[in-house]
């Protein structure tokens, strides 16, 4: 059942992304041609030219896209991932064009093809297959939010690795999964909302008795024993098998085997920033960083003008923070709090309605430009314009204690923004979100992923319910 669903959405991919990339072909040549959006000055081609290349862009770019993996389904798909391999699906597709080109010419060998044609075609390829893909996307995240053509899933387990998967599973009902039941596994406590259909030696009854198309295996840690005997269960089944890895009690950010002189050993701590990954961010921070201070220079001095006329110096608050690898520095705000705010209290979460608050602090802090100085610190390399934010060393002692991964956040540089914060989880809220998600993000890390936080960031605006 799943194969005939996914087969049958890779076709209509494959159809959308062969329409796309013709229709890409035929606006090129219009624009560069009719329009002349690039000045012609070796003279106007005919359009047949350039329809004899659409049986081999037809071929090509599906070929492309097949090899960027894009007909394979996964609807856990993120859009900027799947743009990314679109764009590098179509480079490929137009480089292999070109060099086809260079031994076959399918109007005889006195055409030379235009290479500002094909470089607008590229360009265009990328926009309107990715607009197909997205239109195609849409359609069936409607339909499954409407609640049809959803699999059917079992969750195997009942604590609280199992009651985390559900929730997200229900926050994102345009994945498809339709949740039929649990299976439980000795644990205490159940599943809100669900039933349970048996227990997890019962596997293969409840598979047959409910028509299973997923098995989401979310058990935990100590009980790799029923885990191993119950994946070779399923590996009986032709249910698509999901396993949940327990990062609630055995996080990695990532591993890596490294050799101990024929040893294998396991690094537990390992990031995606490392090597040229570290380079590429810290260039990303500081272009961005240089170009957002010139853009907002005029908003910084109107927000220090005003400061310094309401409640006059110093304009500048200057706050320890734990950055990375556990580091302390000076993170710089704009001040929004009277003189001498934490004399009585300590370091203390600010609350809504803060008295604390200045008339200007309001504001700022309800915008989130009290942060602006902040890309000071990223030019300075105490911070990056993405990523976990920094917390207070008071904060950090005491999370270190509740939460035994909290650390791990300080893998890589605190940031500006992030994808905690992106998701609402940021000032007084739930801690336990905001680690997973800062560890997501890290496990995660992209150049493509630090656009999109910066793309939400904008999207969503800078003012926030929980920013006072």
């Amino acid at each position: 059942m799943i194969a005939r669903k996914h087969k049958t959405l890779a076709t209509v991919y494959l159809v959308i992304d062969a329409l796309a990339s013709n229709l890409a072909m035929l606006c090129a040549y219009f624009l560069r041609f009719a329009l002349e959006v690039i000045p012609v000055t070796k003279g106007t081609q005919h359009l047949s030219v350039y329809t004899q290349l659409l049986p081999l862009v037809t071929i090509l770019f599906p070929v492309a896209f097949a090899v960027q993996g894009l007909y394979r389904i996964r609807p856990a798909r993120s859009r900027a991932e799947e743009a990314f391999a679109v764009a590098v699906g179509c480079v490929v597709g137009t480089t292999v064009l070109s060099g086809v080109l260079l031994w076959i010419r399918p109007g005889g060998n006195q055409v030379l093809y235009s290479r500002a044609t094909l470089a607008i075609f590229l360009v265009l390829a990328i926009a309107f297959v990715v607009v197909g893909r997205m239109l195609v996307r849409r359609l069936v995240e409607r339909l499954h939010t409407a609640g049809k053509n959803l699999d059917r899933v079992l969750i195997a387990g009942n604590g609280e690795l199992a009651r985390a998967l559900v929730e997200r599973m229900n926050g994102h009902r345009e994945l498809g999964f339709r949740i039929v039941g649990y299976l439980r596994n000795g644990e205490e406590g159940g599943i809100p909302g669900l039933t349970c259909l048996g227990s997890v030696e019962e596997a293969s009854q409840v598979i047959d008795a409910n028509e299973i198309e997923h098995v989401f295996v979310a058990l935990p840690h100590a009980s790799s024993t029923a885990m191993m005997i119950l994946l070779d269960t399923l590996m009986r089944r032709t249910v698509a098998i999901h396993v949940v890895p327990d990062l609630l009690q055995f996080m990695a950010v990532r591993s890596r085997v490294e050799d101990l002189d024929g040893l294998p050993t396991i690094n537990l701590s390992e990031t995606p920033l490392e090597g040229w990954n570290r380079v590429a961010k810290r260039a990303f921070d500081l272009t961005l960083a240089v170009v957002a201070l010139i853009a907002f220079l005029p908003l910084i001095l109107l927000i220090a003008a005003a400061i310094w006329l309401e409640d006059r110096r110093p304009v500048v608050y200057r706050q320890v923070r734990m950055g990375l690898d556990g580091k302390p520095f000076e993170i710089l705000k704009f001040r929004s709090m009277r003189h001498g705010a934490e004399n009585e209290t300590g370091a203390v979460w600010a609350q809504k309605d803060d008295q604390r608050r200045t008339r200007v602090g309001r504001f700022i802090r309800a915008w989130s430009l009290d942060e602006l100085p902040q890309l000071w610190n990223v030019l300075m390399g105490d911070m990056s314009v993405v990523g976990p934010r920094p917390e207070r060393p008071q904060f950090v002692e005491q999370f270190r204690a509740e939460f035994p991964h909290y650390m791990l956040r300080h893998k890589v540089r605190a940031g500006m923004t992030g994808w905690a914060q992106v998701h609402g989880w940021r000032g007084n809220t739930s801690i336990r979100k905001r680690i997973e998600h800062d560890l997501y993000y890290i496990e995660n890390w992209s150049l493509m992923l630090d656009f999109k936080i910066l793309l939400l960031t904008v999207r969503h605006g800078l003012r926030h319910e929980n920013a006072y």
